[in-house]
């Protein structure tokens, strides 16, 4: 492992058991528009995106059209309401308030907009722990690495010297572009195969494997 300074970790299915939230969300979404509702084997694909890029690629539609819009601000309205729980996965606190007292920063690169990771956060607790955070909305949606190099360039921080962790393709993807080390965690949307052909250092089945990396 090489000496890290920073881990950076995705949001949904990361550190937050929130994908059949966002999936009852979606579906809810789909049927106030009169839309075929997706999988949930579907809708796992986009999360991790912005919803600007990932609803319109799940309906197959036009990225800022009508029928899109309508389908984010009915998912948006979904969000706020829906009663399906959304915990942090077990560990997740103690892997994070451990890291942050051995002195590794921590950081959030999310699909969320900052206006939703701002909720978690305040929701959660754990703003206090993150030295840098970064929203769907601030950047170009994943896998494009802009929000690893905004959140680098705040902390004053090489590629080499942080590690991208998350659930999706699309975490591997955007680190494996800057050649961030980067380790994928099996508990979320994709499966170890998917998250291996990125090349990860490892790819974790507990928190507590992932806490021992670093550890």
């Amino acid at each position: 492992m090489p000496q890290i300074r920073l881990a950076i970790f995705d949001w949904d299915g990361t550190l937050m058991d929130s994908v059949g939230r966002i999936v009852a969300c979606v579906a809810a979404a789909a049927r106030d528009c009169a839309e075929l509702v997706p999988t949930a084997t579907e809708t796992h694909q986009i999360i991790g995106l912005s919803l600007e890029v990932g609803i319109p690629r799940l309906f197959s539609l036009e990225q800022g059209g009508e029928r899109a819009n309508a389908l984010i601000a009915r998912y948006r309205h979904h969000y706020l309401h829906d009663a399906t729980p959304s915990p942090l996965f077990a560990g997740a606190r103690e892997l994070l308030h451990g890291w942050h007292e051995q002195g590794i920063a921590l950081a959030v690169a999310t699909g969320k907009s900052r206006r939703g990771l701002d909720r978690v956060l305040d929701e959660t607790g754990l703003r206090p722990l993150f030295a840098a955070t970064r929203g769907a909305d601030e950047a170009n949606s994943k896998p494009d690495p802009l929000m690893l190099t905004q959140i680098l360039t705040e902390l004053a921080l090489i590629p080499s010297q942080a590690v991208m962790i998350g659930d999706s393709i699309h975490d591997m993807a955007m680190a494996e572009a800057l050649a961030m080390p980067r380790i994928g965690v099996s508990w979320g949307v994709h499966d170890r195969g998917r998250l291996q052909a990125h090349h990860p250092l490892a790819v974790v089945d507990t928190m507590a494997e992932l806490r021992a990396l670093l550890g």
